[in-house]
């Protein structure tokens, strides 16, 4: 079943349906396998042998009548390093050019926001970071790029992303951080979550450098603010 709260992406909607996410996880209705938050959905796959469709749909409006949660307790505050120095910058100069701004411009303009993570997918624990300055919206590349590093952090369209996995793709690479989104061996693989709120702070290479050389315990102490 999926619940539509819209047709756009925008805070508002984002903010619905991860509000009915954490409801739905609070009430723990029978049968719910799981929930995948996107922009302006909720899908909600179910086992029709412990609940069927007509009783989720009048738990689920049960739910929404009742109102959604105002404050989404359940996320967290990163702080992300990133390095934005040749060679970790490869379409920095050219969104400059297309923006007509300078350098500098396009990274004070990136780290001067703080930015909600709206949904996780298309690769694993790849966050996609809504709160893009207009001054940098900017149209993706007509051919794609293809392969990007883990840990890029990128810009396209209205959003930003931190790349989880080498992945092909067209949009523009501003730097790099040294923390990952995914990572199997860690016992919670997947950094963030629907809702977590992220900052980026810009570091130069030596400290990149060092930052990546960290154990992960020791990098994510350093970058989470709370959860």
């Amino acid at each position: 079943m999926t619940v539509e709260f819209g047709d756009a992406i925008a805070p508002e909607l984002n903010n619905a349906v991860i509000g009915l996410d954490i409801a739905l996880a609070a009430a723990e209705p029978d049968g719910i396998i799981e929930t995948v938050p996107t922009y302006r959905s909720l899908l909600i796959c179910y086992d029709p042998l412990e609940t069927s469709f007509v009783q989720l749909v009048s738990e689920v409006r049960g739910l929404l009548a009742r109102g959604l949660p105002a404050q989404i307790n359940e996320t967290a505050t990163w702080r992300v390093p990133f390095v934005s120095d040749p060679p970790f910058a490869d379409d920095l100069p050219e969104v400059a050019h297309r923006q007509s701004l300078t350098e500098d411009e396009v990274i004070s303009l990136f780290t001067s926001v703080e930015y909600q993570v709206y949904m996780v997918g298309f690769a694993p624990g790849m966050p996609y970071l809504g709160g893009l300055p207009d001054a940098l919206h900017i149209s993706r590349k007509e051919t794609p790029r293809p392969q990007v590093p883990a840990g890029a952090v990128m810009i396209g369209g209205i959003q930003a992303c931190i790349v989880p996995t080498i992945v092909p793709s067209a949009w523009y690479t501003l730097g790099r951080t040294p923390l990952r989104p995914f990572m199997p061996d860690r016992q919670d693989p997947f950094l963030f979550r629907p809702g977590d709120r992220v900052r980026f702070r810009r570091v130069d290479v030596g400290e990149f450098e060092r930052l990546a050389r960290l154990g992960t315990q020791a990098l994510l102490s350093m970058v989470r603010a709370a959860r």
